[in-house]
């Protein structure tokens, strides 16, 4: 087994996987006391240089210059071994953003029970976008994306398809269920090369869902997590901590920090880690796929170290009551601030108009984040705003520019049909 490893810094070297223990700069501790920040830091405050993607609406981008890319701050980890056993700190307290909610907080929310939007905020669940079509054709040097629902994608990368915290389920534990089906059905997947997973609350880890893959499928997972994995005999597992990598096929998989936590049963709160997902292909194309997240510092720190990023995958919903959720889920706003932070050339939204998590109603993200992308002057064919279901493309083998669907059909009741 390897050493112990608990990282809740940016490593400053690219030999980072011997240390053992929390050692934070003075900019991250001050950081990490203060909780979430100010959500327009000065990078971005009035009169700043515009952000890459704030330009004209309609002006095309320019092919992005790989050889041009600013490289990574610090640089990054060498990759670790695929499927490698390690030994992890009992709990991962240390890394929340802000303290979890205490026993006056808990009976406010007892008290005041808004955690479903009212009837006038289910009334737009049959205006849900839902556009589902075949998946895209993708190649080597092709990155593509079809959502599939809440933080449920299907990534063709590199060559590999690869899923995101997969939840084909019709219910999950404790939470209606979906209010728009499955934008794919299971069986039109192509084979499966790999899964990432955020983190380990019920819509994120879906079990049913997982039973339906191979288990010699390559699972990569936040540190402590890998064990819920090998007792189900998935055989090829890969934790890692913030910051660290491993490859498949020429992909890196890069674990990277998010404003969150993880509870799974009454007694594993904090147990194993929480974060994001950064894949480059072996072209240097680039998504963040940013799992479930509050804002916070974090972000600017994820596009220092991973510049170039291509496509970001922001969750935007689940916000209400914001007292009681703005530290663990970004608005809509907040989403296309993280946005510019990272540095990424387009965001495509997600953790919306598929679960009723919480009591905004089930249209407004949607309506927030075009409003605030045009407020912020940035293009709007680099919002996509994807029906579920549908897809986008980058890359050579594209036809042209992508131009994802920004409307869609109603969608329908979801069938009884899930995998429980």
């Amino acid at each position: 087994m390897t050493q112990q490893t608990q990282q809740t810094h940016e490593p400053g070297s690219v030999d980072t996987t011997t240390t053992t223990g929390p050692h934070e700069s003075d900019a991250d501790q001050a950081d990490t006391r203060a909780g979430t920040p100010d959500p327009h830091p000065a990078g971005h405050a009035a009169g700043a240089e515009p952000h890459p993607t704030a330009r004209a609406a309609g002006t095309p981008a320019a092919p992005t210059a790989r050889a041009a890319l600013a490289p990574p701050f610090p640089p990054l980890a060498e990759p670790r071994p695929l499927g490698e056993h390690r030994v992890w700190p009992r709990t991962f307290h240390d890394r929340l953003t802000a303290p979890l909610p205490g026993l006056k907080a808990l009976a406010r929310f007892a008290r005041e029970g808004a955690v479903r939007p009212g009837p006038e905020g289910l009334a737009d669940i049959p205006g849900l976008p839902y556009a589902p079509a075949e998946l895209p054709r993708a190649g080597a040097g092709t990155l593509a994306v079809t959502w599939a629902g809440h933080a449920s994608w299907i990534v063709q990368v590199g060559g590999l398809t690869v899923l995101t915290d997969p939840v084909w389920s019709r219910r999950i534990l404790g939470t209606p269920a979906r209010i728009t089906p499955v934008g794919v059905p299971w069986d039109a997947l192509p084979p499966v090369d790999a899964v990432v997973i955020s983190h380990n609350h019920y819509d994120h880890l879906d079990a049913p869902t997982l039973r339906r893959l191979p288990r010699a499928t390559p699972v990569f997972v936040p540190a402590g997590l890998g064990g819920w994995f090998r007792r189900r005999r998935f055989t090829r597992v890969t934790e890692l901590d913030w910051w660290e990598g491993a490859e498949l096929s020429g992909v890196r998989f890069d674990f990277v920090p998010a404003h969150h936590w993880s509870k799974r049963t009454l007694t594993d709160t904090c147990h194993s880690l929480w974060g994001g997902w950064v894949l480059t292909d072996a072209d240097g194309r680039r998504l963040y796929f940013a799992g479930d997240t509050g804002y916070g510092h974090w972000f600017a720190r994820i596009g220092r170290r991973y510049p170039g990023i291509d496509l970001a995958l922001m969750p935007i919903g689940a916000y209400d009551p914001r007292w009681w959720l703005c530290d663990v889920h970004c608005d809509p706003e907040e989403a296309v601030q993280a946005t510019l932070d990272v540095g990424a050339s387009r965001m495509a939204p997600m953790h919306w108009g598929t679960f009723v998590l919480s009591a905004e109603p089930v249209l407004e993200p949607l309506t927030r984040v075009r409003a605030a992308w045009e407020k912020a002057g940035l293009a709007r064919e680099d919002l996509w705003d994807l029906p579920i279901g549908a897809s986008g493309r980058l890359g050579p083998d594209a036809d042209g520019p992508a131009r994802p669907v920004t409307g869609g059909a109603s969608a329908p009741a979801a069938p009884d049909s899930a995998p429980r």
